[in-house]
């Protein structure tokens, strides 16, 4: 029949074929599974040695005859199974090999292995706990390359291998860099986890401290550490691990550990090419005196030469500090992920439960036919003269198992095992072991059912059995991690400067320089603040500094963070980025944006919102930021509309969009905590709403929606308790518009007021009149038709002015 021809664009032609590949690389070769931590290649290997009865207790077999054998499932080059199951056997490149290897296996030197004709290999004991209960059914076992032979397509993995061992591998597109860990540290996690599933990344980190790798070091800092743990990805700076010695007045820079993955000889070379050209001056001689005790390069040092300026120039030159890239990318469901420690923990959690879930079912199942056959067999031996005379009258097999099975109401498989059984079980000691089976089965069968039925027992079974890893293989660290001098946050490597902050109805931010914006006369026409979309306004706009930290509240009372340069940088025509790329806004808006410098000072922050209710709280309850932001004053139908901060004795004062306005101690409201409602701080109308609360420090500018404002004098407000109807801010004729805000104004003070097309105009205070509370006040910025005011903020000079 021939071959039927379609027709196909080559570029799609070679986008299929192309992932196609790609994702046969990730699953198939590269990419570690997260539930045992082994690619492919490392399984087959354990399972082919497995199978070939390589146990560590057993003789060592060839390695070629292991590759040989590997290449039953693995459908590749016999250096892709020798090379893998050299690096198996080597304990400078896995921190508790996988295999017990016989001959030469190669060297931290570089040296490469000998052929596998020369080598024997089995496996390592810990091994033991990758294949343990494989033969329970525990695992799903799948078709080899050519559908000849089955084989597991993940191991049981008693033992945490991906968080221990880590892993290594560059796919398509996707590389993963996974450090080895201490398995006392990995398991202690794992407890706590277990014991505690809501424990924070913090809390965790205080029992896996990091990453402890197989030839030492000493991990330079916590940051990189901190930052792989909580996002799957950072960098650790690794030196190796030295010491001083002096001898007749000579110094010596004696190096004892390199750092993971590190070539010693090309490490010495590239010290002995530093020193010949000059590079590094200081160094007499380089000596290598390591031995099977471990690594001693001894570099002498010239006179009157410092052995700490040496040793900077060392780690700046060669690697003798590294950095290792962490990249904890795994497998889960065959999808490569990124993953945090907490997850990668949870993953191989829920792996041991299903592996025990299996287990159980297998030897509950096993247990049950076994006790069914004691049945029959108890039965047999209460009447055992009948029994064998039903036999010895049958004319065959077939015939006394049916009148076996007609006689005494068995089961097929019982009567098959009492014709099998022999008659040395007819003694009486025979039949004692026969019921103390029995009882033993019954008492299996009750304790299978109780931890089916319990996740809690399912959950202490895998602690005990982490318990038991740490007994048998647990060792000390042998990376050291120190603080480092040179440890800095991002912020250090920040200019500090005033910027502007806008942010638009639908959510898109940035920040300008704040001289951007250059003075202009009352009544000017403005200058564009943001380049807007379509149908978009700019309704935020505050002053901050590029170091402080700001606090996002938004209308549902939640509060997020950001530091000032984490807010994208864009132009004055720009419209900035959405929010919600920076922010983890769920259903929400932000309000009001607060800087802080810092939390510990005695401050408070009073909250007002859209009906009038006022809270207020300690600034400190809001200093540990969290990703998806946190709870700050509950709302019952209402929104947060403004907040401030205050010293903790401020008077405040609250204008509503009607143009009436309160002024009271903020001592009237008591402090309390981040889930509290708050009290009454205005009375109004269900017409009327909240526009802006501010601290009464100088004169009060009112601005309303059609471009007037104006000035009054702060004492003109009586101090009365809160909760009251307030007194009369600014007429809100149809020539003013309702009120847009309030500010607490000096007299050199200036203004910005943004409109809803984008337009601002900076301008200074003194031009505004100082009129009465009751008055309409006097034109601050000409509007096109149709423009509306929407905001306006107070501009704070470079020193916070």
């Amino acid at each position: 029949m021939p071959e039927e021809i379609q027709q196909k664009l080559i570029e799609e032609e070679m986008k299929e074929s192309y992932l196609d590949y790609a994702m046969s690389v990730i699953v198939g070769r590269a990419l570690p599974d997260v539930r045992d931590g082994l690619k492919p290649v490392h399984r087959r290997i354990l399972y082919s040695m497995h199978n070939m009865g390589l146990q560590y207790d057993k003789p060592f077999a060839k390695s070629a005859r292991i590759v040989g054998d590997c290449f039953k499932y693995h459908p590749h080059g016999d250096a892709a199974i020798y090379d893998t199951l050299v690096r198996m056997a080597q304990d400078f490149s896995l921190r508790y090999p996988l295999v017990k290897g016989h001959g030469n296996f190669g060297s931290i030197e570089g040296f490469k292995a000998a052929h596998m004709r020369y080598t024997e290999s089995k496996l390592a004991k810990i091994s033991e706990e990758m294949l343990k209960d494989i033969e329970k059914e525990t695992v799903k076992f799948v078709d080899n390359f050519d559908n000849s032979l089955k084989e597991p397509s993940v191991l049981p993995s008693n033992f945490p291998n991906l968080l221990v061992n880590g892993s290594s591998g560059i796919a398509v597109g996707m590389a993963t860099n996974i450090p080895p860990h201490n398995i006392k540290e990995i398991v202690d996690g794992i407890i706590k986890v277990i014991e505690n599933p809501k424990i924070e990344l913090n809390e965790l980190m205080r029992f896996v401290n990091g990453p402890d790798f197989p030839t030492g070091g000493i991990i330079i800092g916590k940051n990189g550490i901190k930052s792989s743990y909580f996002d799957g990805r950072g960098k650790i700076l690794l030196r190796g691990k030295t010491e001083v010695e002096e001898k007749k007045g000579r110094k010596s820079i004696i190096i004892k550990e390199i750092p993971y993955m590190v070539n010693k000889s090309n490490l010495i070379e590239s010290i002995a090419n530093l020193v010949r050209d000059k590079v590094v001056d200081g160094i007499s001689d380089i000596r290598d005196e390591s031995d099977r005790d471990g690594i001693r390069v001894v570099i002498e040092l010239k006179k009157d030469f410092d052995e700490n300026v040496i040793l900077n120039q060392l780690y700046k030159s060669t690697q003798l500090q590294t950095t290792f890239g962490v990249i904890n990318l795994a497998l889960v469901d065959n999808e490569p992920k990124v993953l945090s420690l907490k997850e990668l923990i949870n993953y191989f959690i829920l792996h041991r439960k299903d592996i025990i879930v299996k287990r159980s079912k297998f030897d509950l199942e096993k247990a049950r036919k076994r006790v069914h056959i004691l049945d029959g067999l108890k039965i047999a031996l209460k009447n055992i003269d009948l029994g064998v005379k039903l036999i010895k009258n049958s004319k065959n097999v077939e015939e006394a198992q049916k009148s076996l099975i007609k006689e005494f109401n068995l089961s097929g498989v019982q009567a098959k095992a009492i014709l099998e059984m022999r008659l040395q079980r007819l003694t009486s000691l025979e039949q004692n072991k026969l019921e103390n089976e029995y009882k033993e089965l019954l008492k299996l069968i009750s304790e299978l059912e109780i931890i089916l039925a319990s996740e809690e027992r399912i959950l202490g079974i895998i602690k005990e059995e982490c318990l038991e890893l740490k007994e048998k293989y647990g060792d000390e660290r042998r990376t050291e991690i120190i603080d480092s001098e040179d440890d800095f946050e991002i912020e250090d490597l920040i200019q500090e400067e005033g910027v502007i902050v806008t942010m638009t109805n639908k959510g898109y931010v940035k920040r300008v320089p704040i001289y951007t914006y250059k003075e202009q006369k009352r009544g000017g026409k403005g200058v564009i603040a943001t380049g807007t979309k379509e149908e978009d306004f700019v309704k935020e706009l505050f002053i901050t500094n590029t170091r402080d930290s700001i606090l996002f509240f938004t209308d549902k009372g939640k509060v997020h963070w950001l530091k000032g340069y984490e807010i994208p940088s864009g132009s004055r025509y720009g419209s900035g980025k959405a929010i919600v790329n920076l922010l983890n806004l769920k259903g929400e808006s932000v309000t009001t944006m607060i800087p802080v410098k810092d939390f510990s000072e005695e401050k408070y922050l009073v909250m007002v919102t859209g009906r009038g209710f006022v809270k207020r709280i300690e600034l400190d309850a809001f200093s540990k930021p969290r990703k998806g932001g946190i709870l700050g004053i509950k709302l019952v139908e209402d929104k947060l509309v403004d907040v401030k901060l205050t010293s903790g004795s401020d008077e405040l004062i609250i204008g509503t969009k009607k143009g009436s306005a309160i002024r009271f101690n903020e001592k009237d409201v008591r402090v309390i905590g981040r889930s509290g409602r708050g009290v009454r701080g205005i009375r109004i109308s269900k017409e009327d709403t909240v526009k802006g609360i501010e601290i009464c420090e100088n004169d009060l500018l009112t601005v309303t929606e059609n471009g007037y404002g104006k000035r009054s004098k702060v004492e003109e407000y009586r101090l009365i308790k809160r909760g009251g109807k307030g007194v009369k801010n600014i007429k809100t004729s149809e020539r003013n518009g309702r009120v847009v805000g309030i500010k607490s104004v000096k007299e050199d003070d200036e203004i910005m007021v943004i409109t809803k097309k984008g337009k601002l105009i900076r301008s200074s205070v003194k031009g505004i009149s100082l009129v009465g509370r009751n008055t309409q006040g006097v034109r601050i910025m000409k509007l096109d038709d149709g423009d509306k005011v929407i905001a306006l903020t107070k501009v704070v000079g470079e020193n916070g002015d």
